[in-house]
């Protein structure tokens, strides 16, 4: 069967006319209605498990407080790391990995090389399953393996021996975990029409953040036991994979570029009778860079040859490369994704030091970040992907320079930490609502053939940044401040040099981007 003629669905009589799966969105079977407001829920609590997975190493890797355990009549020594001291663990050795190994005085550094570790999994796990779903595991097939892998590692840590294997299983976590959140968002947002893509894609973030707040009420459950707390957020993904994902559909982009055009087709039929609506049964679907039925025989022929080149089973990576347009895209969205991650990890941790209540603070920080949400998610359509990532990015970047130019006096002290509080709170106020828009941004920059995998090489890009963030933190008061403000400001400049996504069409294959931008640019 001819490729054109796979992907006209077959079949059918009468009057027939070719759409895109925009077109048949807006059309025929709904942008948003009960079916995709079903498959956004379901498929975005995908986001809470990876704030579990992520964050978990907040509570299992802290340092429990100390008492003196020397006996009665004896005091304990100033020195708390020196053999003897009398100093003991308040909550026991089992309340956290710290106190379990050791990891204090000069085996501190061991708890930032698992964070490292971690998200030095996550990045190359974005990368692996953001291949995997654009080829054949597809999107719905790599979130259930990323989902049950994660659980299943995530258990296995909770029975870890010694430091080592603790290490090796938090980089096996992350490397499935790094591409959940990134394989759930091209999965919900996918099957929504283009004037509400934008506004369901930026609500992904609030399962993320309220995942973090979940998990710190179960921490505080788990206070003197760190396997404990590794058990119950690690059975979560084992019952999503299990128990949710089956009940769920696959994205008929996929099958579209996957030539599956039967299964698109009913995809988008069951969205419709959802949503209430009627399905023509003259109606079928075409990529984006299809002929039209009067072109001219041996255009029709180079068309379908340079679509079957551009085909999914074909599109990896390197076809990125390759485009000219599409390189200078993906580079300039790796460099803003890292400075955006540094500055949001890093302004994250240094909130983290402060001497509070570790759960509490870590729940009010969460549900902090969801202000800034809900302003990109109402702004986005009215201001463009564009103009709102250059002004958060900005406006986090001066907050951020401002307070690094703050210098506590003696008399003062205590107000003008209060004033460099308030910079950080809105310097990771700008660059939760930046971190926010990247995602559907960069999700737009990109055709549906390879989308996954450049998501992959931006998720990479953002893990990185999460590795550097704690080595800046440690250089002090002022200069992370003014690390993070530098890069809030060179990534403003940098999106200056993206197109603007906002009402253009999601396109499926790298020649129908092209096409379609040479049509603006004409």
């Amino acid at each position: 069967m001819s490729t054109e003629a796979l992907l006209a669905g077959g079949g059918g009589g009468g009057d027939r006319r070719r759409v895109s799966i925009d077109e048949a969105l807006a059309e025929h079977a709904g942008e948003f209605g009960r079916w995709q407001l079903r498959h956004f829920v379901l498929v975005s609590a995908a986001w809470a498990l990876e704030a579990l997975h992520s964050m978990v190493i907040i509570f299992a890797d802290r340092e429990p407080p100390m008492s003196c355990l020397a006996a009665a009549g004896a005091s304990c020594g100033a020195d708390r790391c020196a053999v003897g001291s009398g100093w003991g663990w308040a909550q026991g050795s089992a309340s956290s990995t710290v106190a379990e190994w050791g990891l204090v005085c000069g085996e501190r550094y061991k708890v930032g090389l698992v964070q490292a570790i971690f998200f030095a999994g996550c990045m190359i796990g974005a990368g692996v399953f953001g291949h995997l779903s654009d080829s054949f595991l597809g999107r719905k097939g790599s979130l259930q393996v990323a989902c049950f892998l994660s659980a299943i590692f995530g258990l296995l840590t909770a029975l870890s021996p010694n430091y080592w294997a603790y290490a090796a299983l938090r980089l096996l976590t992350g490397f499935s975990t790094g591409s959940v959140g990134l394989c759930s968002f091209v999965l919900a947002t996918e099957p929504i029409g283009p004037s509400r893509r934008g506004a369901a894609g930026m609500s992904t973030f609030y399962f993320f953040s309220g995942g973090i707040a979940a998990l710190a009420g179960v921490a505080a459950l788990f206070q003197s036991s760190w396997r404990a707390l590794y058990v119950f957020t690690s059975l979560p993904s084992l019952a999503f994979a299990l128990a949710v994902l089956p009940f769920v559909s696959e994205s008929p982009r996929w099958f579209l570029v996957r030539h599956r055009a039967h299964d698109a087709l009913r995809v988008l039929r069951d969205i419709a009778s959802k949503n209430g609506r009627v399905f023509p049964d003259g109606v079928t679907l075409k990529l984006d860079d299809d002929v039209e039925e009067d072109d001219e025989n041996v255009d029709k022929n180079n068309k379908v040859e340079e679509q079957e080149r551009n085909s999914a089973s074909d599109s990896s990576i390197l076809d990125v490369f390759r485009s000219r347009t599409t390189r200078a895209r993906l580079v300039l969205s790796v460099l803003i994704n890292l400075l955006c991650s540094v500055v949001y990890y890093g302004l994250s941790l240094n909130v983290v030091n402060l001497k509070t209540n570790l759960y509490v603070s870590v729940a009010i920080n969460s549900l902090a970040e969801m202000p800034a949400y809900l302003l990109t998610a109402l702004l986005l359509d009215r201001f463009g992907r564009k103009p709102l990532g250059i002004g958060t990015m900005l406006l986090s970047g001066a907050f951020c320079i401002a307070g690094s130019l703050i210098v506590p006096g003696a008399g003062a002290g205590g107000a003008m930490r209060i004033v460099r509080m308030g910079c950080g709170v809105v310097g990771i106020f700008g660059m939760a609502a930046t971190y926010n828009l990247l995602f559907i941004y960069t999700a737009e920059l990109f055709p549906t053939v390879v989308r996954n995998a450049a998501l992959g090489c931006t998720s990479q890009a953002s893990q990185m940044g999460a590795i550097l963030a704690p080595l800046v933190v440690v250089l002090g008061e002022r200069v992370p401040f003014a690390v993070f403000g530098v890069s809030g400001i060179v990534g403003g400049l940098l999106v200056f040099y993206l197109p603007e996504t906002m009402n253009k069409p999601l396109y499926d294959t790298m020649a129908g981007l092209e096409e379609g931008e040479k049509t603006v640019l004409k």
